[in-house]
């Protein structure tokens, strides 16, 4: 693996391509391309649907080259959308436009098991109590 020099740097690397290999495996692609979209893009459809300070939280456990890609273009007035389960479906169908044959509810189901895997229990349970039920429903058992 290539370092940049400084292991906080190097380590956030590494986890990030953990969770995209993560993303990769449970979809059955090759393409790392395709588990960024899917990431980044239930990453910011899921934070504007949270209170923003619910949002901080969660951001605060991601690691730190996903963290950026988290906030990237975020702008907390008006949040959260009150948009339910087609809405958020729709947002993430929207990075996926070229791509007929990706399902977005197996993607958003995808990155949020991922979320729950590697985000602390407790604050699962909170972005989960912050979502409509139909969208809460998503989530892994």
């Amino acid at each position: 693996m290539a370092t940049t020099g400084l292991d906080t740097f190097d380590t956030s690397l590494q986890k990030s391509n953990i969770w995209l290999k993560e993303i990769m495996e449970d979809q059955g692609w090759e393409d790392r391309h395709r588990a960024y979209l899917a990431l980044r893009s239930v990453l910011h459809t899921l934070r504007d649907r949270l209170p923003p300070d619910e949002a901080t939280d969660l951001g605060a456990q991601l690691p730190m080259l996903i963290r950026g890609l988290y906030y990237e273009g975020y702008k907390p007035s008006g949040k959260p959308t009150k948009e339910h389960k087609e809405q958020f479906l729709s947002h993430v169908s929207k990075a996926f436009q070229n791509d007929p044959e990706i399902d977005p509810e197996r993607v958003v189901r995808s990155v949020l098991g991922l979320l729950a895997r590697r985000v602390s229990e407790g604050e699962i349970k909170d972005v989960r109590g912050s979502l409509p039920k139909d969208i809460h429903d998503l989530w892994p058992q």
